[in-house]
């Protein structure tokens, strides 16, 4: 029963580390850039939650209100302000910039905040759990899976079934003939990169609400949300969910056999997989 407990909660947490990666899925898929900063952007949601919830009395959840709209706008202006100026056949150049970025970010945060551990206060919802058998389920877990699944629907929905996805997949497709079209490229771009910090958010949120967080673990969270991508496929958005939960049960598994190992299993995990199937387990489908 043990063992079984330890693949259900590692599927939970599988949910939270799908946050993490949905938004480097979605722009490695729509530009082909790996943006090495995405673990500080979730770090800084996570300090915009608790800034939100401080300042106005807000409940954590509620503050995605401001906090969504928020990052969408960063991103955004990220985009076309200094993104776009490197994006090219050469991927070194945003790399370099991301990399800028999340050294910047870790500073600023640190600056800002202090290095002290910060943790966003949900209530009892944080606590309260359902007991399914000899299962105990928790309801934040429960609730960030459910969100990790409604995030990637939707993001699926929206590339596949509306008029910006369209957007998205022609740009993604061939950028000069998207252009041709009366589609703006920077415009199309800055929108993507506004999605996947909305939904970095949310993520950053549900980070701040699980653990403890500080300025310095971006890159922690960048390396699970790369995993994740990698192990699903990239490109995939329901690969990433994937992705997550097998990095998830890797870990609690590990964890399971012994308390040291919990990390490690996931990367070993990953090695394997990488080894075995370098496009990951579900390359990119179109439909």
């Amino acid at each position: 029963m043990d063992w079984i407990n330890a693949i259900v909660q590692g599927t939970l947490l599988g949910g939270l580390y799908a946050l993490f990666a949905a938004g480097l899925s979605l722009i490695f898929g729509v530009m082909r850039l790996v943006n090495i900063a995405h673990g500080d952007l979730i770090v800084l949601a996570a300090y915009l939650g608790l800034t939100t919830s401080v300042a106005l009395g807000l409940h954590p959840l509620l503050a995605l209100v401001v906090v969504v709209p928020a990052m969408a706008g960063i991103g955004y202006a990220l985009q076309r302000g200094v993104l776009n100026r490197t994006l090219g056949e050469d991927l070194l150049p945003p790399l370099l910039v991301t990399f800028g970025l999340s050294v910047i970010l870790q500073n600023a945060l640190l600056e800002g905040y202090s290095a002290d551990p910060q943790k966003l206060d949900a209530g009892s919802i944080e606590t309260a759990s359902v007991t399914l058998g000899s299962l105990t389920l928790g309801w934040m877990p429960v609730l960030t899976f459910a969100v990790a699944v409604a995030v990637i629907a939707a993001l699926q929905w929206m590339f596949y079934r509306t008029p910006l996805g369209r957007a998205f997949r022609a740009t993604s497709d061939n950028q000069d003939i998207a252009q041709v079209m009366g589609l703006n490229k920077a415009h199309v771009f800055g929108l993507a990169m506004a999605l996947s910090l909305a939904v970095v958010a949310v993520a950053g949120i549900f980070l701040g609400i699980r653990t403890s967080f500080d300025p310095s673990i971006g890159g922690g969270r960048l390396i699970f949300g790369f995993e994740a991508v990698i192990i699903g496929g990239l490109g995939n958005l329901w690969g990433t969910l994937a992705g997550g939960v097998i990095l998830g049960v890797a870990q609690t598994v590990g964890a399971r056999i012994d308390p040291g190992w919990q990390l490690l299993a996931g990367h070993l995990v990953f090695l394997a997989i990488l080894a075995l199937r370098p496009n990951g387990l579900f390359p990119r489908m179109n439909g």
